[in-house]
């Protein structure tokens, strides 16, 4: 999926691919003023908490560095008949950001159409799951201590400045089930400064960072942390034990007493590692996810205008002479060999008009169409979804 965000990021980086990332810090800027206005804004952000019932610890908020209790910015909305529907209390909310906080929105791409284009658009860059979290800070309110996280993270400044101090990891490739606790900060200052609205950073996993306005007097601060949780050997390792039930010298009780079979058990995990490889475990990984959400196409609502692929990861094309297979998230489909041109352009990940893709590969794109949005491979593009694509990803056939 070509996506200007992913282009952008890595412009920004001296990035050539996915290939980069996790392999260590950097930073830069985007040229380009209008994206970073583009993936959200401070009053957007707002407008989310505003219309959504949003709970903790989805939507929390932190002053002078302790966590503010959601009774104070949360109320109770009492429907005509009683209904109750906890919602952001905006007068208090405002209350707090003017005197100086810190907001965060976790997995802002369940809320928001440009943070989920956003988000599927680096699932299909790289094969892996990402979600992002909005940290919006007002005035010279300080942010987290000193920490590190248990993924990679791409930071995007979108309004506003922050200072930040990230330094060196001090246990190579920590994770968040592990056998080291990691509770002693490096003292290693791999960077400090201020981010900048426009500014891109990537933060390996395992590196200790914290970033703040304190000092900075008024104003604000807005930045998305795309977080991309990469599968690691133990993530394999993992996947082999649940092969391993399979077979049925895995699923007998361990002798205590004599320790028989011992040597029957190291020969069967060795020929388990042998048939099923990391390449077999991520190539299952992606095929293991769920259907996204998405609004379901009703013929009564009207016609299927245009559509765009929604799978979390870019579905499979396999042709095999006079049929072709479609496989994404767990699903087969086969269909005639006369569909390839239509799946090519329906499964692109950009938008598709129909109407126009019928002149470009033919009629049949319309029937083909309706079978992947059935199927939930891909969904109606709705105003709604649209508005995620619009100035971010052309439709495929413009």
């Amino acid at each position: 999926m070509e996506h200007q965000l992913i282009n952008g990021i890595e412009a920004a980086l001296g990035w050539k691919g996915v290939d980069e990332l996790g392999k260590g810090f950097v930073r830069g800027s985007m040229d380009d003023p209008a994206l970073v206005s583009r993936i959200l804004t401070p009053n957007r952000l707002l407008d989310i908490a505003m219309r959504r019932s949003l709970s903790r610890p989805q939507f929390r908020c932190f002053q002078k560095g302790d966590e503010v209790h959601p009774a104070v910015y949360y109320t109770d909305t009492v429907s005509p008949r009683g209904q109750s529907i906890s919602m952001v209390n905006m007068r208090s909310l405002g209350r707090l950001l003017g005197e100086g906080a810190t907001l965060i929105l976790d997995q802002a791409n369940v809320f928001d159409p440009t943070m989920e284009v956003a988000c599927r658009a680096l699932q299909w860059w790289s094969h892996e799951r990402v979600q992002v979290n909005a940290y919006l800070t007002t005035n010279d309110a300080s942010g987290f201590p000193l920490h590190w996280d248990d993924h990679d993270v791409l930071i995007i400044q979108l309004a506003g400045e922050k200072e930040w101090e990230v330094r060196g990891t001090s246990r190579t490739a920590p994770m968040y089930r592990d056998s080291d606790p990691n509770n002693t900060p490096s003292e290693e200052i791999v960077w400090a400064g201020v981010m900048k609205t426009g500014d891109v950073m990537h933060i390996p996993r395992g590196h200790w960072h914290q970033a703040t306005r304190n000092g900075h007097g008024s104003g604000n601060s807005l930045h998305v942390t795309f977080g991309i949780t990469q599968r690691t050997g133990a993530s394999w390792m993992a996947w082999l034990a649940d092969w391993s039930r399979e077979h049925e010298v895995f699923r007998h009780d361990l002798d205590r007493v004599h320790g028989t079979g011992t040597k029957a058990l190291a020969a069967a995990a060795a020929q388990l590692i042998g048939e099923r490889s990391p390449a077999d475990f991520l190539a299952a990984y992606e095929q293991a996810t769920t259907l996204p959400r998405h609004v379901p196409f009703l013929d009564v609502l009207g016609p299927l205008d245009t559509v765009v692929c929604t799978a979390h990861f870019p579905p499979q094309i396999q042709e095999n002479g006079e049929s072709v297979d479609v496989v994404a998230s767990g699903k087969k489909l086969t269909l005639t060999g006369k569909a390839v041109p239509a799946l090519r352009l329906l499964l692109s990940g950009k938008p598709v008009p129909v109407e126009q893709a019928a002149a470009v590969v033919g009629a049949e794109v319309a029937e083909v169409a309706e079978i992947l949005v059935k199927e939930e491979i891909c969904a109606t593009l709705t105003p709604e979804l649209s508005s995620g694509y619009t100035g971010l990803v052309t439709n495929a056939v413009s």
